[in-house]
């Protein structure tokens, strides 16, 4: 890995934390370092004005610190704005470990991580996400009470994946409905980028409706197997942004709609499961605006994940978890007409809902 070491006569020459075009307000950033176990992560709390911030741990290769902090300012800030607006009572956090997942992932390095956590007193609650496990969690479950999406069997909610598929399944329906005038997928063409766990459940969910699906992913042999189990095409061009399709769904990681990219898309939906799709929220918001392709904001429709974690909390039934994730329909259907009727993007009309909601609270807090 490169070293992250700056000599003395070189600091100035780099941008404080502070200084990070993702730094917004954010309440605390723990940099968490353990010798013995290898475990070098960052824990993001953006904001805790709704309630402890709730976000999941992903584990990923960065190519170095920098990027991680990156990483981990962005997403904890958009779990601020996903609980908001789903009306959850949970702030924003969120949790990276640098690392590859698959070899260097310890039960040891887990509890380890699991002490950071829960040294911070309930502030922040982790959960499962990129390069995690429910075992993972439960390991975590081990030596902090602060984890949510531990297993059914140990009395928690189990992998989310599905509910959050099942949100971003009801989001891109709602698009459907507002950019074609009907929310019925059959024959609609779908391009999934992205067959993880949750990117599977979605495939599953469009072929059910007989939408025509092409799934994409860096990995091989997942990609050949998810496409002969759902009878999916499997991506085989060299532009993918600029495949023929009606609907494109990110959902791997983010920025994928950037300056490279956002001119070659044809398809006239956006709706994903990947956090932070838009590399520069505003710019890259308003092309697509002006583009006529209907964004459904990312924050907004893959919040299913965050609605199962927080029935831990809460103490929902599955039941009450299913329509809260069901209500992300009527949600963005709201979005996408207060961003019409105000003429400004969707990610704008979202954003503003979800911090009206952490301003409100935050002023009767003052009070």
């Amino acid at each position: 890995m490169t070293s992250n070491i700056i000599p003395v006569n070189e600091i100035h020459k780099v941008d404080p934390v502070f200084g990070q075009l993702s730094f917004d307000g954010h309440e605390q950033v723990v940099f968490c370092h353990d010798k013995d176990t290898g475990l070098k992560a960052i824990i993001g709390i953006h904001n805790t004005i709704l309630g402890p911030a709730l976000g999941g741990t992903r584990m990923w290769n960065y190519t170095n610190e920098w990027e991680a902090l990156n990483d981990v300012l962005r997403l904890s800030r958009g779990m601020s704005f996903k609980s908001s607006i789903s009306g959850l009572n949970l702030g924003g956090g969120k949790a990276v470990i640098i690392g590859d997942a698959k070899t260097q992932k310890t039960p040891e390095l887990m509890r380890k991580f699991g002490e950071f956590v829960n040294s911070l007193s309930g502030k922040y609650i982790t959960a499962e996400d990129v390069g995690m496990e429910t075992k993972d969690m439960d390991t975590v479950r081990d030596v902090t009470p602060y984890v949510t999406g531990i297993s059914e069997a140990r009395g928690g909610s189990g992998n989310p994946s599905p509910i959050t598929a099942y949100g971003v399944y009801m989001g891109m329906k709602a698009a459907a409905k507002y950019q074609f005038g009907t929310d019925n997928l059959e024959g609609k063409k779908v391009l999934v980028q992205g067959i993880g766990h949750v990117g599977e459940v979605l495939v599953d969910h469009l072929t059910q409706d007989g939408a025509i699906v092409t799934i994409s992913d860096i990995n091989e042999d997942r990609l050949h197997q998810v496409g002969a189990k759902y009878g999916a095409k499997i991506f085989s061009g060299g532009d993918l942004y600029g495949s023929d399709v009606d609907i494109y769904a990110p959902c791997a990681l983010g920025a994928t709609i950037n300056d490279d990219t956002i001119q070659k898309i044809n398809a006239k939906v956006i709706a994903g499961a990947a956090n932070n799709q838009l590399a520069n929220e505003v710019i890259h918001g308003q092309i697509l605006k002006e583009k006529g392709i209907l964004y459904a904001p990312d924050f907004l429709i893959n919040a299913g994940g965050v609605i199962n974690v927080y029935s831990e909390l809460a103490k929902l039934t599955k039941a009450e978890v299913m329509e809260k994730t069901e209500n992300i329909y009527n949600t963005s259907l709201e979005i996408f007409k207060h961003a019409e009727i105000n003429n400004i993007t969707t990610h704008q009309a979202a954003l503003s809902i979800a911090q009206k909601r952490i301003d409100d609270r935050k002023l009767e807090k003052a009070q």
